[in-house]
């Protein structure tokens, strides 16, 4: 059943998860969302064309800007992850630029955690500088040094919910206090718990972006990201982010956060980032994500189900030296689990096992239900080591720093039956060690 509020029902997660955005299709009657693979749209008259360019009024224009079918990804996202509104764009890369791009300028900083996908890392330390920005990574269970990190040129605070490759886990509350006291907005990549697992929103966080191609599609088949906004930060607090609170000079002076209120970070998105770095979402691959997300915390309950018996099973294996799983009492982050995570710990995790870069490349070839991809939150059982794909351009401090070591082995646990993955296991750790 649902509870009444003043503004009508509130709906559990996994009838939002299916209904959230989606009505039935006006003009036939369709009951699932259709694919609206066109790259235009008719104006009713050169006046209604003239509100849509100004900001106006809200409608669609052109699928660089705006889609109907990506439009009901974006209600359904934001709406789980208990956000105004969202924007969805081409990938989790270009997610991050999209969050970054509104806040940020030559000589601007932002301050994020050491323990991100490697990706990310290398997008933050290299491919941001031509855009004149920098990055300070920092260990965030060091509140302290997060703070030093933070100066008057700092415009973001970036971290992951469930940090990738390792399954740690971030104190959301303790680093969104940082923030508030710097006055800037945490963003947190929420891909690897899914609004499922964690709403970031709930404990601080004032953006959150995700990579659609892995959990909310779940099945490996599109690439897609999404930014989404929790309406709850002011942007006029101070001149530190001109764009949302400063006269915009391609729309004759408008102000976005005067104009739009909490919706100021999602117009601007749309009427600025994707307008100009068009970095759109298709709506074929915004459709897979619509089926994907119907069955999110279906999946999610197996996933972590199963995350559990392996990484027990791991930890008990003498084989294997350590398993990074948050979810195990033996990690430090397990008292953070019910709190930031109440559901699970997610299903990715970490080994080291005896025998160190060898040996690791011997159990990814020994494996035969796990596949050997660069990909994670798939349905199917994942791994790869990081050290020589993901994390390959880092340096060995930097790779150990994220927890992505030579002797590491990163797992993305999947749907399959848990004993089938354990056998597996047991036979490709032979191979590796030969114990």
């Amino acid at each position: 059943m649902s509870d009444e509020t003043e503004n009508g029902p509130t709906y559990g997660f996994d009838t939002l998860q299916i209904h959230a955005g989606a009505r039935p299709d006006p003009a036939t009657g369709a009951r699932q969302t259709p694919i609206y693979q066109t790259t235009a749209y008719v104006f009713r008259d050169a006046d209604h064309a003239a509100a849509l360019f100004n900001l106006q009024e809200v409608g669609y224009i052109y699928s660089r800007l705006t889609n109907p079918t990506v439009a009901v990804l974006q209600e359904r996202i934001a709406t789980l992850e208990g956000g105004v509104g969202a924007v969805c764009c081409s990938s989790g890369h270009a997610a991050q630029i999209m969050a970054l791009f509104p806040l940020m300028g030559p000589g601007l900083n932002v301050v994020a955690s050491t323990r991100l996908y490697g990706g990310s890392v290398t997008q933050l330390s290299h491919t941001i500088k031509r855009f004149g920005w920098e990055a300070r990574f920092v260990d965030f269970d060091d509140l302290d040094a997060v703070a030093a990190a933070c100066d008057e040129n700092t415009r973001a605070v970036f971290c992951e919910s469930i940090a990738n490759p390792g399954g740690y886990i971030t104190d959301l509350d303790a680093i969104a206090g940082v923030a508030d006291q710097v006055g800037v907005p945490l963003i947190v990549d929420n891909t690897s718990a899914t609004p499922y697992l964690c709403r970031p929103f709930e404990h601080g966080a004032s953006l959150v972006v995700h990579s659609t191609t892995k959990y909310l599609t779940g099945n490996g088949t599109v690439m897609g990201g999404c930014v989404v906004d929790s309406g709850n930060f002011d942007w006029s607090a101070s001149d530190r982010f001109p764009s949302l609170s400063a006269p915009e000079p391609a729309y004759h002076g408008l102000k976005f956060h005067e104009t739009f209120g909490n919706l100021a970070f999602t117009f601007h998105g749309i009427a600025i980032g994707l307008r100009d770095l068009g970095m759109t979402m298709n709506p074929q691959a915004a459709h897979y994500t619509l089926m994907g997300t119907e069955t999110l915390s279906l999946r999610m309950e197996r996933h972590v189900e199963n995350a559990e018996k392996l990484a027990q099973w791991l930890e008990n294996d003498p084989r294997v030296e350590e398993v990074t799983y948050a979810g195990l009492k033996s990690s430090p982050y397990y008292a953070r689990v019910a709190r930031i995570c109440p559901k699970g710990a997610g299903a990715l995790f970490t080994i080291a096992i005896k025998g160190g870069y060898e040996a690791c490349v011997k159990m990814v070839n020994g494996l035969e239900i796990f596949s050997h991809v660069a990909n994670l939150g798939d349905a199917r059982s994942l791994v790869i080591h990081s050290a020589s794909t993901t994390h390959r351009q880092l340096t060995t401090e930097q790779q150990i720093a994220a927890g992505a070591g030579p002797n590491v082995l990163r797992f993305s646990i999947g749907i399959e039956d848990a004993d089938d993955l354990i056998r597996d296991l047991d036979q490709a750790l032979l191979k590796a060690t030969g114990q």
